[in-house]
């Protein structure tokens, strides 16, 4: 039956470029692959279906025996892998540097010890160039071990050489997990609970920061060091809402690339993201002038990549369209921007296996907020509604909440009486199992939830009371938050004045220039 989604085989064959195909039926033909390459057969069987079909694939090729087709689906993925290996070798550093040291382990084997040293020293050198410590380790240990057990007639001297370096390699290649683990554990505290909610809540997070990063100096640090540095510095801000010094921490991150252009060639999807931090930093201070410059960067970066893989066509669709929307949001130009949807829908479907779910959360409510915006409500209403439908609410507990509240409104501003009821028990039921309100919440929906019983001219005066209570409550930092994801005054403003939410947006932009 068909099942291409969990199909790991199908899957990489279908990923495969014209190239990579070409090179594979090459690599499949060399000498002493296989008598009757039964593997080759499937290859070119799964290749011409549209989705994973295991009794049309036994009808195609009958030579395959059921009770084969486990056996040979294993074949054809080592073999895959090892064609993609050799295809994309010369296009990583990191995949030549560990065949170098497969080679030096074969000239050890043989009786060669100068050679594998000569392999060793070369290997090591390349990949301090390449700042890969890890890698240059790897090589330095390899080479204690042929001095330590044969005499060489190279050791004098090498032996204090050697023990030197790699202890200075050990302590950078340590500080380097070290940083690398303080900011995977910043991001995924980012990705459960979004912004500190108050006071106390970003005291334990700066507390925790500060201890995971005691006698860390990266002033001294290689390239990763500081980048892992910059990165965690940029989730613990952005966590603890100090925009400025994420923007920041941010720029540094992108300096280092444009510091050192040979990484920006190794590691694109680094810098890409380094550049996505950087505009989401200063969307967050609506600092418009410079926003419009990176992303412009962002975007020619993107036409002048010319080793394009499927990891950065997937991060420039996702931040570039992230960003057009974000602009959208800061210039009022909802309805101009609908002419993004095609495209960006069509994307999202052919990215679908690439982007994970809190992804395309977020992109489901920058869709559904663009067609608020734009007063098209009843479509709101279909993407948040990919939202709340999604059950597993320990991702982005925020960003579920405020899809719940901007739902609400969507069926208010829709006229949608006969369901506003059921939403506001929905929404009521949501914000009892929330670890911690925010006041903010709390107002939005007590008005809700009494709106539909004011007569039309209590209506004006109940937005203004419930714009100045929110303004009010704005004046709290940690309160703030859930104004970054519903801007909920533009609406109330909108409604006081009877005007769209685009106009009110608009004229805020003409004075943020």
């Amino acid at each position: 039956m068909p099942n291409g989604s969990i199909d790991p085989v199908f899957q990489l064959v279908k990923s495969l470029t014209r190239t990579e195909k070409r090179h594979f039926r090459l690599f499949a033909g060399r000498p002493g692959t296989g008598e009757d390459l039964k593997f080759m057969r499937l290859f070119d069987a799964l290749d011409g279906l549209a989705q994973y079909d295991e009794e049309r694939i036994l009808a195609q090729v009958p030579a395959i025996k059921k009770v084969q087709l486990a056996n040979l689906k294993a074949s054809l993925y080592r073999q895959l892998l090892s064609s993609l290996r050799a295809y994309h070798a010369g296009q990583n550093v990191d995949i030549q540097l560990h065949e170098q040291l497969d080679y030096a382990r074969v000239l050890y084997n043989k009786g060669f010890y100068q050679q594998a040293l000569r392999m060793l020293e070369r290997t090591k050198q390349q990949a301090q160039q390449a700042r890969l410590p890890h890698v240059a380790l790897i090589a330095l240990d390899f080479e204690k071990l042929i001095e330590a057990q044969y005499i060489t007639r190279s050791l004098r001297g090498r032996a204090e050489d050697l023990s030197a370096e790699s202890l200075d390699t050990v302590q950078h290649v340590t500080q380097l997990h070290r940083l690398s683990n303080v900011a995977l554990r910043m991001y995924g505290l980012y990705l459960r609970v979004g912004h500190a909610r108050s006071q106390p809540d970003a005291e334990r997070i700066t507390a925790r920061f500060q201890a995971a990063l005691a006698g860390i100096d990266v002033s001294h640090g290689g390239f990763y060091e500081r980048l892992y540095y910059y990165q965690a510095q940029v989730w613990y801000s952005t966590i603890v809402q100090d925009f400025r010094a994420g923007y920041r921490y941010a720029q540094k991150w992108v300096d280092l690339f444009e510091q050192a252009p040979d990484m920006m060639e190794q590691q694109p999807m680094l810098y890409i993201k380094g550049l996505h931090n950087l505009l989401a930093a200063l969307y967050n201070l609506l600092y418009y002038s410079k926003f419009v410059r990176v992303l412009a960067k962002l975007e020619a970066f993107a036409a002048t990549l010319t080793r394009s893989t499927p990891n950065t066509d997937v991060l420039l669709f996702q931040y570039i369209y992230t960003h057009k929307i974000n602009a959208a949001f800061l210039e009022g130009r909802f309805t101009a921007s609908l002419q993004l949807m095609p495209e960006l829908l069509e994307k999202l479907v052919l990215f679908q296996p690439q982007l994970d779910l809190h992804r395309r959360l977020i992109f489901y409510y920058k869709i559904a907020s663009l067609y608020f915006g734009s007063g098209h409500y009843r479509k709101a209403i279909e993407y948040l509604n990919k939202i709340i439908q999604y059950r597993d609410v320990t991702l982005r507990e925020d960003i579920q909440c405020f899809a719940r509240i901007l739902n609400l409104i969507a069926h208010y501003e829709a006229g949608q009486d006969e369901m506003l009821e059921y939403q506001i028990r929905s929404v009521y039921r949501f914000l009892g199992k929330m670890n911690e309100q925010q006041q903010m919440q709390v107002e939005i929906f007590r008005f809700l939830r009494t709106a539909g019983r004011l007569a039309p001219h209590q209506l004006k005066e109940a937005f203004i009371e419930l714009k100045n209570r929110l303004l009010a409550i704005s004046d709290n930092p940690y309160e703030r938050r859930p104004f970054l994801y519903l801007d909920i005054i533009s609406w109330l403003e909108s409604k006081i004045e009877d005007v769209p939410v685009e106009d009110i947006m608009r004229r805020k932009f003409a004075r943020m220039k």
